[in-house]
């Protein structure tokens, strides 16, 4: 479980490469990466948004497939590109209205670290770098790519009363 207040958590901002797909990937012959998704992420992405979450995409990463596969989420705030996280993090506090004491952040490498040491509840996959998981309030159980969004998203959701609580969980 997570050990903080996540009735507080209004949004969840999440890295990609090596937390939304795995840490490894796959090159295409002309040199794009390719990942690989996680349904259940997926599936908890769009029903948290549903329920009044804010989701964000932060991530350092800027490919066409990427945004296509969180913009059909619903995502509307995604971050590419990024080459210093924290100076668009503060962008995204300062547009959304939102304190650090209200966002979840699940990183896994150094490039998360300045983020992370800033926001409320500062989350991690279990592969993530050792300077990543000390400063973690909540190591999740499983790997980046894996199903580690699903699991912090699902305990937000939880402890705010709207897991499984209404018609808009059983349906895409």
């Amino acid at each position: 479980m997570i050990p903080y207040d996540l009735t507080k958590i209004r949004a969840v901002i999440f890295d990609v490469d090596g937390v939304l797909s795995a840490g490894t990937i796959t090159m295409d012959c002309t040199g794009e990466p390719l990942r690989t998704v996680n349904i259940k992420d997926g599936y908890a992405i769009q029903l948290a948004q549903k329920l009044g979450l804010q989701i964000a995409i932060l991530t350092g990463g800027n490919t066409s497939s990427v945004r296509k596969r969180y913009e059909n989420l619903g995502v509307k705030d995604i971050f590419m590109g990024c080459a210093v996280k924290i100076e668009t993090y503060d962008i995204f506090l300062a547009d959304s209205g939102l304190s650090d004491e209200e966002v979840l952040y699940m990183g896994d490498d150094i490039p998360d670290y300045e983020v992370m040491k800033r926001v409320g509840c500062p989350c991690c996959p279990k592969d993530a770098c050792s300077d990543i998981r000390e400063i973690s309030l909540y190591v999740s159980p499983y790997n980046g790519g894996y199903g580690c969004g699903r699991d912090v998203i699902e305990q937000v959701l939880r402890a705010q009363g709207l897991w499984m609580n209404s018609a808009k969980a059983f349906g895409w």
